[in-house]
């Protein structure tokens, strides 16, 4: 009998240590952030680059952030006439992670294509407004600066 009460609490303590290891790991480890920015107006490109830059610095890189990009806003994303300074800010957060979207009805109506645009654009195909609706409902935070 003494032997199966030994068990028992042997059994039930190292229950015990395994679960308050578990919960010390839970709470040390921040969960990944998942965020999507909305652009859309030419005068903000340089302030959203900006957030974005201090979001990814503000978490460590503990973040996975995607940017949508329509109307006039994705003029500023092409490629040819750019100034250096978005395109070497822009450069540096896709090399953090950045994942940039371009709305393809905008693409459409300003008869811009993905070879225009900086490298790391991916076309949202669906639309702008489409994609947001959809990582939303993936968990994704929606900021509009």
């Amino acid at each position: 009998m003494r032997r199966r009460d030994m068990f028992r609490a042997i059994l039930a303590g190292t229950g015990t240590v395994l679960g308050l290891r578990a919960v010390q790991a839970a709470t040390t480890e921040p969960t990944r952030q998942k965020v999507a920015y909305h652009l859309s107006d030419t005068d903000k490109v340089n302030f959203v680059l900006g957030n974005i830059k201090n979001h990814y610095d503000g978490t460590g890189g503990n973040v996975d952030i995607v940017l949508v990009v329509h109307g006039p806003a994705l003029a500023a994303f092409k490629s040819k006439g750019i100034s250096a300074a978005i395109s070497g800010r822009f450069a540096g957060l896709v090399q953090q992670g950045l994942e940039p979207h371009a709305c393809a009805n905008t693409m459409q109506g300003m008869d811009i294509s993905l070879a225009d645009l900086l490298a790391g654009f991916h076309a949202a195909d669906k639309g702008g407004v489409v994609k947001l609706a959809e990582l939303q409902g993936q968990g994704y935070a929606y900021l509009r600066p």
